[in-house]
C-alpha cells in the first residue's frame, strides 16, 4: 500500500458515482434479459456479469491511471463478446476510451484517435469481405461508435481545454508583462522627477547654505546684508523653479502641453547667477560655446546638456577652490561634448556636504541618451566630460 500513489487511493467523487451506477445498470439490464450479442455465446448467461464486474471498478481509476483502465477495459469488452453480452460493459468501455484520451499522456491522446480509426476501417473491411452482406457494415459502424467515436470526442475536448489553457497562460503572461512595464515606467518616471528636482533646487539651496554659513561665521553687518540678499534671491528663484516643476507635472497629468524646458540658450543666465553666488568664494564662471552653426539639437539632448552644466556649476559652488570654472560646449562628428573644469583642492570658508546624487543624475541622463560620461580629478582640476548624440535619429534609436 505504501507504493501506491495517494491520488489513486482517493478517486474522484464523480468517478465513484459513475462506477456504482455503471455496475448497477449493467446488472439491471442483465436481469431484464437485455443482451448485446444474441446467440453468439459460448458460456452460461451469468458469465456476462464477469466482464461487467471487472470493467466497472475501472471507472474509479479513469482519471489517475487511464493506460491501465483502457487495457483492462479492452480485455473485458473482448471477453464480453464470447458471452450473451452486456450493454453496460460496452458503455463503460466507451467512457474509459474517452477518459484515456482526455486524461492520458499527450502521446497516448494523439495515438488513440488514429489507432481506433484504423481499427474501425479494418473491422469494417474484414466484416464485409467475410460476411458479404449489407448488414455487415453495421459491425464497422458499431465498432466506430464504441471506440473511434469516444476517442475522437475526447481528443476534441482535450484540444479545446489545451487551447483555453494556452490562452489563459498568454493572458496571464501579457498581464505580467504589462505590470512589469508599468512598474518600470513608474520607476523611470520617479527617477526622472528626482533628477529634475535635484537639478532645479540643489543649486539654489547650496547658495543659500553657503551664504547663510558665511553670515553666521563672519561678524560683519555688510557681509550679513550681502549674504541675506543672495539668500533671498536664491530663495525666490528656487521657489519659482519649484512652482514651474509643479505646474509642469499638473499640466502633464491633465494632458496639456508641457511647459518649456531649459535649453543651452539659458546657460549665460545660469552662469551669471553662479558668478554672483560664487563671488564670495573667489569663483568665476566662464562659458566657451564653440558649437558651429547647424541644425538644432534634439530637445532631450538640450535638456540633458543644460542639467549637466547646471549640476557641475552647483558642485563647483559647493566644493571648488577659488579660481575660474570653465564651461565649454563643442559639436563635431555627430556628438555634443560638454566639458566643465573647476579648481580642485581645499578652499577657505564654508563648504556644503554633498551626497553624490548629482554625479549619479548626470551619469543617468547621459546613459539614457546613449552617451558617455566621466567625472573625477585631473591634477589641479575637477573635470566633468559628457558626450551626447547630437542627431535626432541617434537619440530615437
Amino acid at each position: 500500500m505504501g507504493d501506491v500513489p495517494p491520488k489513486i487511493l482517493r478517486p474522484h467523487r464523480d468517478d465513484v458515482l459513475l462506477a456504482v451506477a455503471s455496475v448497477l445498470a449493467g446488472v439491471l439490464l442483465w436481469s431484464l434479459g437485455v443482451h448485446s450479442t444474441g446467440d453468439r455465446h459460448f458460456f452460461p448467461a451469468w458469465a456476462a456479469l464477469v466482464p461487467l464486474l471487472v470493467i466497472g471498478p475501472m471507472e474509479l481509476l479513469r482519471r489517475t491511471a487511464p493506460r491501465l483502465t483502457l487495457a483492462v477495459g479492452t480485455a473485458a469488452v473482448i471477453a464480453d463478446q464470447f458471452t450473451v453480452g452486456n450493454l453496460g460493459t460496452v458503455l463503460v468501455f466507451t467512457d474509459l476510451m474517452y477518459a484515456a484520451v482526455v486524461y492520458g499522456r499527450p502521446a497516448m491522446a494523439r495515438r488513440l484517435p488514429v489507432s481506433t480509426g484504423l481499427v474501425t476501417v479494418v473491422v469494417t473491411v474484414v466484416a464485409v469481405a467475410w460476411l458479404r452482406t449489407p448488414q455487415s457494415l453495421m459491425i464497422g459502424v458499431l465498432t466506430g461508435i464504441v471506440c473511434f467515436g469516444p476517442a475522437l470526442t475526447g481528443a476534441t475536448l482535450r484540444n479545446h481545454r489545451e487551447a483555453a489553457e494556452a490562452a489563459r497562460l498568454r493572458a496571464a503572461q501579457t498581464a505580467l508583462l504589462a505590470e512589469m512595464d508599468r512598474t518600470q515606467a513608474v520607476a523611470a518616471e520617479r527617477a526622472r522627477m528626482a533628477r529634475e528636482l535635484h537639478d532645479l533646487v540643489a543649486g539654489h539651496l547650496s547658495a543659500i547654505a553657503l551664504h547663510s554659513t558665511a553670515a553666521l561665521s563672519i561678524d560683519s553687518p555688510a557681509t550679513s546684508r550681502e549674504a541675506l540678499g543672495v539668500i533671498r534671491e536664491n530663495s525666490v528663484q528656487g521657489l519659482a523653479e519649484m512652482r514651474r516643476l509643479i505646474g509642469l507635472l499638473r499640466e502633464a497629468g491633465a494632458g496639456q502641453d508641457a511647459a518649456p524646458v531649459p535649453s543651452l540658450d539659458g546657460l549665460a543666465a545660469l552662469l551669471g547667477r553662479a558668478r554672483a553666488n560664487g563671488a564670495a568664494s573667489g569663483l568665476d564662471f566662464v562659458l566657451d560655446d564653440a558649437r558651429p552653426p547647424g541644425p538644432p539639437l534634439p530637445a532631450p539632448v538640450e535638456l540633458a546638456a543644460y542639467r549637466i552644466v547646471q549640476e557641475s556649476v552647483t558642485n563647483a559652488l559647493k566644493h571648488a577652490a577659488a579660481g575660474p570654472v570653465a564651461v565649454r560646449l563643442a559639436r563635431e562628428d555627430g556628438l555634443l561634448t560638454v566639458a566643465v573644469d573647476s579648481p580642485y583642492g581645499d578652499r577657505p570658508g564654508p563648504r556644503v556636504p554633498g551626497s553624490g546624487a548629482g554625479l549619479t543624475g548626470m551619469r543617468e541622463r547621459t546613459e539614457l541618451l546613449g552617451g558617455t560620461f566621466t567625472a573625477g580629478p585631473a591634477g589641479p582640476l575637477w573635470q566633468v566630460r559628457a558626450a551626447l548624440p547630437a542627431e535626432e535619429k541617434a537619440v530615437r534609436e
